[in-house]
């Protein structure tokens, strides 16, 4: 990162494109509008994404979805947000009040948080104040994103531990594990951002993709960044943390009211964050794409709040689409994935990337030509990897998958072997003739049998 101070005081460098310096000439009144416009702003894109999924899966159903409160449903979400508010809240008696009350606020303010420091657009004038169309923009505006996304976590994790009961508790448990895997890989995968950007501030790096986006100079970057943020917003197939199949509601199944609303209001804006983020880091932000960027008024005012939300729209349509394709992963799969493959992978990147960079930096390389001759050699290591024989067709004995179903023969319920699927060896199964004694009948108790 080269950051240069000149004798007046001005910085030179890559931070010298960051926006902060027009954004601090902002009036109270003016920060105070952009903050209020983005809490409104939130509410209204999550019940839109709340309608937006429910009629993209319905298509892929094949049923209408929402048609019925507003023109096409769109008032249906607002409906559930005023179910919701006046219902009735109901707390368990085993639950810690306080860790279980706080829970939600915990989930839901960090992500508000995090868009404060997402670039929405360019340069503009609001009421004939030149400033940009973001709320903040700090030196390491990535990582304060970062750090509010893993704070939201905690609101989850304390949220299952405090309701006092297994369900919730186990969810919690998935939720934290599943934080400490992906978001290191997410991490990782902006470590290559920041080597060609040379900063950390969000503004500066969509000004950094003037050239050209990062999805294209970093792809492997972009696709682990992809994985992960699905990991870290808890959405199918990777929403082990609430899955109904096994854990009834996951962390948040002895919430109602309103309090269950802030978990579900915390999800939905944690998926606008990470779409936008990945929007700015890898998809030149609030930038027009090709053709439209030959026009030279397309990357100017209010021109680039749109083309920045369509890019957040298309990203939310691969979530849903996402989910109303691909089955929930089983949890080791998952561990699987996050640490032997998205940490390694982002790892050899960044290693590749800091070779290209050193190389582009201090030779007379061009990008193209470091791109070309790391490029090329990386491409024929992954066909070959890619269609190298796999060790079942290599015919050696004891070489099954790690995945591989192995039958084991087992006594059946009635006595009478059968197939039991995996081996119950690594398991505590009870045994099949287990007996359950009869317990004194307690005061009040109604004896079916009589």
């Amino acid at each position: 990162m080269r950051v240069a101070v000149t004798p007046g005081g001005t910085v030179s460098g890559p931070d010298s494109l960051s926006v902060a310096p027009l954004l601090a000439n902002d009036p109270v009144w003016l920060m105070l509008i952009k903050a209020v416009v983005i809490f409104a702003f939130l509410l209204l894109l999550t019940l839109f994404a709340i309608w937006f999924e429910r009629r993209v899966v319905g298509r892929m159903q094949h049923r209408p979805g929402p048609n019925w409160n507003g023109p096409l449903g769109l008032l249906q979400s607002l409906a559930d947000a005023l179910k919701l508010i006046f219902k009735e809240g109901l707390m368990p008696r085993m639950v810690d009040k306080v860790v279980y009350i706080a829970a939600p606020i915990m989930a839901g303010i960090p992500a508000f948080m995090v868009f404060s420091v997402i670039p929405v657009g360019g340069r503009v004038s609001m009421f004939g104040h030149q400033t940009a169309l973001q709320l903040t923009d700090l030196p390491v505006g990535v990582l304060l994103a970062l750090v509010m996304s893993s704070i939201g976590i905690y609101g989850i994790v304390l949220g299952g531990w405090s309701s006092g009961s297994t369900y919730p508790l186990l969810g919690g448990l998935r939720s934290a594990a599943q934080m400490i895997s992906y978001e290191i890989a997410m991490g990782l995968s902006f470590v290559a951002v920041f080597l060609y950007a040379g900063t950390l501030s969000t503004s500066a790096i969509v000004a950094q993709q003037e050239a050209g986006w990062y999805i294209w100079l970093l792809p492997v970057s972009f696709i682990v960044y992809c994985i992960a943020m699905v990991g870290e917003t808890n959405r199918a197939p990777f929403d082990l943390p609430e899955a109904e199949s096994e854990l009834v509601g996951g962390y948040n199944t002895e919430y109602s009211s309103m309090r269950f609303g802030l978990f579900f209001l915390a999800e939905y804006i944690n998926l606008i964050n990470v779409s936008a983020l990945c929007t700015t880091l890898f998809l030149g932000g609030w930038r027009a794409p090709w053709p439209l960027s030959l026009w030279s008024g397309a990357n100017e005012g209010w021109w680039t709040m749109l083309w920045f939300f369509i890019k957040v729209l298309i990203f939310m349509f691969v979530f849903v689409w996402l989910r109303g394709t691909l089955p929930r992963f089983r949890y080791d799969q998952f561990m699987h994935m996050g640490w032997k493959v998205l940490v390694p992978v982002s790892l050899a990147w960044i290693l590749l990337v800091g070779v290209a960079r050193v190389l582009n930096t201090a030779t007379t390389l061009t990008t193209s030509q470091v791109l070309l001759w790391m490029g090329i050699p990386l491409v024929i290591l992954l066909l070959i990897v890619a269609f190298w024989p796999a060790r079942a067709e290599s015919g050696e004995p004891g070489e099954e998958d790690e995945y591989d179903v192995v039958p084991a023969v087992a006594p059946s319920h009635h006595g009478e072997p059968g197939v039991v699927g995996p081996s119950l060896a690594d398991f505590p199964v009870p045994p099949m003739d287990l007996v359950v004694p009869a317990g004194p009948v307690r005061k009040g108790r109604v004896d079916v049998d009589s």
